[in-house]
């Protein structure tokens, strides 16, 4: 077809514009449903995007007990802090 390129690149560039026709034809599919085929109301009731944090009764493993010399240091780092 191209004088100027082999026959092995004249086959990827074919390769890569079927790709991309593909990847074209379904994301229209994918836009085209989204846009007339709306969920459920009670399609995402079941998982959270964010998980919820926990509590005061969380897991051990996270929390700490501060000795009150470390207590005192942080409150002196709080005091320092500016409030805007």
């Amino acid at each position: 077809m191209f004088p100027s390129i082999s026959l092995a690149q004249e086959i990827g560039i074919a390769v890569l514009l079927v790709a991309a026709l593909v990847w074209l034809v379904g994301l229209g599919h994918m836009l085209w449903d989204s846009r007339f085929h709306q969920p459920e109301p009670g399609a995402f009731e079941g998982m959270a995007v964010i998980p919820a944090q926990r509590g005061v009764a969380s897991h051990p493993m996270e929390a700490v007990e501060l000795t009150e010399a470390e207590q005192e240091a942080f409150a002196g780092l709080i005091r320092r802090l500016p409030l805007s």
